[in-house]
């Protein structure tokens, strides 16, 4: 999946909890998230925490989606509260390969991964 694609993705799934999304799905849109987060802050504070809030819906649902891509529960995010040690945790849970057979689906196809 390309970074345009990802991007589109992921914000015509708004708030879609259901489902999985590949790695490269999520990491695209986390990219996506901090760049212009990045930009905005360069021009307003006020103008980067509007982005944030109107990308926190979609940047909870993509997490939720990639866990269960890693038969996960998206309840797994919850774990980013505690500090340093749930970060580590959930970052090593995005970063997983994907489960099969998985309680949450079919596997998503990414045309950018080769075919095993």
């Amino acid at each position: 999946m390309t970074f345009t694609e990802s991007i589109k993705v992921c914000f015509s799934k708004y708030a879609d909890f259901n489902g999985r999304a590949s790695r490269s799905e999520y990491w695209w849109f986390a990219l996506f998230t901090i760049l212009v987060s990045l930009a905005a802050g360069a021009i307003s504070e006020s103008l980067r925490m509007v982005l944030m809030v109107a990308t926190l819906l979609p940047s909870i649902a993509v997490a939720t989606r990639r866990l269960h891509d890693t038969n996960r529960s998206g309840w797994l995010q919850l774990i980013a509260l505690i500090p340093i040690l749930g970060w580590i945790a959930i970052i090593y849970f995005l970063v997983q390969e994907p489960k099969e057979p998985n309680n949450f689906g079919a596997a998503t196809v990414d045309p950018s991964l080769p075919e095993t």
